[in-house]
């Protein structure tokens, strides 16, 4: 039977980008819908009232979610909460934006997670696909969310879905055609507390998948290879540096693929423009989830050759006086920093920092030492950072953005580069990754005009 919210009490928590699609969409689907969020006001309020949404401001309250037929709930929300909780103790369902969204999708869903990449990914495999002429969405925890692709939704159109551990932890039934695991490391140890629940909640994006889907691995990550196992969905490898017999590698200056049939070219690596030899992992994987597609070689191609990567990901902003200035903003964890200095062989100048989400700092200490000229700290964790790293490289500390361009410039040589690598969240500073990547593309732009 089909899933229906017809005449039921639903409440969504929280009232983020994904909430407000979810509120929007069960309104539309003739639910008596209940937005509740912590703050006590909330954008686009007036059309959602206009769709006979309740907005519930100022905090969660148990009888609200207790009350209620279903409960949606917004990534960002941590499930943990009481009045969440209560709901839970009462038998009431709970599922996330994107279980909510995906039960009334007519289209197969390709799911892209990893700790790193997801975004440089999913947007490259949506670009592959259009161009071999595919109906194709791209969106989830990039750009649009889920809840807001549902009534375009056809039999033949491909939803390319960014899945974060935050939403795959609340899902059900989710089931994509193709899962992507591009890697795994720790992160976001202020939600799931441990890297096991962490790793837990990566793992659902294979759980309901089936013997006629398909799971793409990077094969040179153990752990993300790990998550998959048990998994019932056949198996398309990708690896940089592995000669695998089968799957996509990369050989004679060519990502291929290797099949008992031969091998095929797929994408010339002088098509790929993206800053940093990790990206390549990326384009990999879009490529494998192109090949299962059916995509053509000289679609997949263009679209890289097209492709000159995402605002706040490894984006060159410019350059002064023999010094470039890199945004890495979605560096969020250990990992992904330790990725962005990798990139460089000399003279870079890192500003670091923000609000630690857990990680082994410790990673990064000898890529500093080998390529780092100084540091630039910021944010809440200065005083951890200085601990980490003072012994290796010099560490400086800068109470704004706008201060640690200015000194990461003044401590950079040329040739060199001033990296924003920040191993850590925004939210001590900036509303997110991206409000601190144009404030530091701002302060660059201010630097070079002065």
């Amino acid at each position: 039977m089909a899933f229906s919210v017809g005449g039921k009490r639903v409440t969504v928590v929280g009232a983020a980008a994904s909430g407000i699609a979810a509120a929007a969409l069960l309104a539309r689907k003739g639910a008596d819908v209940t937005l509740s969020d912590v703050r006590p006001w909330v954008p686009d309020a007036e059309p959602l009232r206009a769709q006979k949404v309740t907005l519930e401001l100022g905090g969660h309250k148990t009888e609200t979610l207790t009350s209620a037929d279903l409960v949606v709930m917004s990534p960002g929300v941590p499930p943990d909460q009481p009045a969440v909780q209560a709901a839970r103790a009462r038998g009431i369902p709970i599922v996330g934006e994107i279980e909510l969204a995906s039960r009334w999708l007519e289209g197969r869903v390709i799911a892209v997670t990893g700790t790193k990449g997801k975004s440089t990914t999913s947007v490259l495999t949506g670009r592959m696909l259009q161009s071999a002429g595919f109906a194709v969405t791209v969106g989830g925890n990039i750009g649009q969310p889920l809840s807001t692709q549902v009534e375009g939704s056809t039999p033949d159109t491909l939803h390319v879905v960014e899945t974060s551990s935050f939403q795959l932890e609340q899902i059900d039934t989710f089931r994509p055609w193709i899962a992507v695991m591009l890697n795994f490391s720790p992160d976001h140890l202020d939600r799931h507390r441990t890297v096991e629940a962490y790793g837990r909640a990566k793992a659902r994006i294979f759980e309901n998948q089936r013997d006629t889907d398909w799971a793409v691995l990077n094969a040179e990550d153990a752990a993300a290879v790990d998550l998959a196992r048990g998994g019932r969905a056949m198996r398309k490898d990708f690896a940089r540096h592995q000669a695998l017999e089968r799957g996509v590698v990369v050989q004679d200056g060519w990502i291929v693929e290797r099949r008992a049939t031969g091998v095929e070219p797929l994408v010339p690596l002088e098509a790929v423009h993206l800053l940093g030899p990790h990206l390549v992992d990326d384009v990999m994987a879009a490529a494998a989830v192109s090949a299962i597609a059916g995509v053509p070689p000289e679609s997949m191609t263009a679209a890289v050759d097209g492709f000159a990567g995402l605002e706040h990901a490894m984006e060159l902003v410019a350059e002064k006086d023999g010094v470039r200035f890199v945004n890495d903003s979605k560096a969020t964890n250990v990992v992904a920093a330790l990725r962005s200095l990798e990139a460089f062989e000399r003279d870079v100048v890192a500003i670091v920092g923000g609000r630690f989400k857990g990680g082994d700092l410790a990673l990064m200490r000898e890529p500093l030492r080998q390529r780092a000229t100084a540091v630039v700290a910021i944010g809440e964790a200065r005083p951890m950072l200085r601990a980490a790293f003072s012994d290796v490289v010099d560490v400086h500390e800068a109470d704004s953005i706008e201060a640690a361009v200015e000194q990461a410039f003044a401590l950079a040589k040329p040739g060199g580069v001033v990296l924003l690598a920040p191993a850590c969240a925004s939210f001590d500073m900036f509303r997110d990754y991206a409000e601190r990547g144009r404030r530091f593309k701002d302060e660059v732009k201010r630097l070079l005009e002065r």
